[in-house]
C-alpha cells in the first residue's frame, strides 16, 4: 500500500478537492496550506509573507545578487529549506496526501509513494476557477491569473528541483481531470495506492 501520495497540479485542475477526497477515503492526513503555517512557526515569519513567497523563485538571484548576498541564502531559499524539512517529516510519518510544493521531488526516494500530476484543459480550469475561487473575476482576469500561477510553479519547480513541471518522467501517474472528472481521478488514485 502507498503511504505517501503527492499531487502536483496545474492551477484550477481540482487537486485540492481530489486530495481531500483521497485522504478521506484512505484515512490519511491531507496537507496543503498547513505546510505554510508550519513554516511560519519555524521561521518566525508571518504566514502572509510566506504566502507571498509560496511556490515562487527568489526575487533576486544570479547576477543581480551582490557578492555579500552570495554568502547568505535569500529568505526564499531559507523558507524552501524549512518547507523541505517539514515535507520530509510528514513523509516519514506516512499516511498522507501532500499537494504541491515540489513534494514529489522531495520525497522521490521514499518507498511506498505515489506521485501524481493533475492537469486539465483551459476551458475546464477557467470554469472551475470562476465558480470556486474567483467568482467576481472576468474571464480575462482568470486567464491572466491562471497563466501567472502556472508560470510561477514551473519556475519554482525548475529552480529548486532541476525538473520540468508537469513532465511525465517526474511522476508515477498523470491524470487529466477535465477528461476523467474529479471522482474518477479519486477512484484511480485510491485504487493505485492500495
Amino acid at each position: 500500500m502507498k503511504k505517501i501520495i503527492t499531487l502536483s497540479r496545474e492551477f484550477g485542475s481540482g487537486a485540492g478537492e481530489i486530495g481531500q477526497k483521497v485522504a478521506k477515503e484512505l484515512g490519511y492526513e491531507f496537507v496543503d496550506k498547513e505546510i505554510i503555517l508550519q513554516t511560519a512557526r519555524k521561521s518566525g515569519i508571518g504566514a502572509e509573507r510566506i504566502l507571498d513567497l509560496d511556490e515562487k523563485v527568489p526575487a533576486h538571484f544570479g547576477f543581480t545578487q551582490s557578492l555579500f548576498d552570495m554568502y547568505n541564502a535569500p529568505l526564499d531559499e531559507k523558507l524552501f529549506t524549512i518547507q523541505k524539512d517539514i515535507i520530509k517529516k510528514i513523509g516519514e510519518h506516512g499516511n498522507c496526501v501532500i499537494v504541491g510544493r515540489c513534494a514529489n521531488s522531495i520525497l522521490r526516494e521514499f518507498d511506498n509513494s505515489l506521485h501524481v500530476f493533475l492537469s486539465a484543459d483551459s476551458y475546464w480550469r477557467i470554469n472551475r476557477i470562476k465558480t470556486q475561487l474567483m467568482p467576481e473575476a472576468s474571464e480575462s482576469q482568470i486567464i491572466k491569473h491562471m497563466h501567472e500561477v502556472d508560470k510561477a510553479r514551473r519556475k519554482y519547480c525548475s529552480y529548486y528541483t532541476n525538473e520540468d513541471f508537469g513532465a511525465a518522467e517526474s511522476y508515477d501517474l498523470c491524470l487529466r481531470t477535465s477528461s476523467l472528472g474529479i471522482d474518477k481521478c479519486v477512484e484511480i488514485i485510491c485504487s493505485l495506492s492500495k
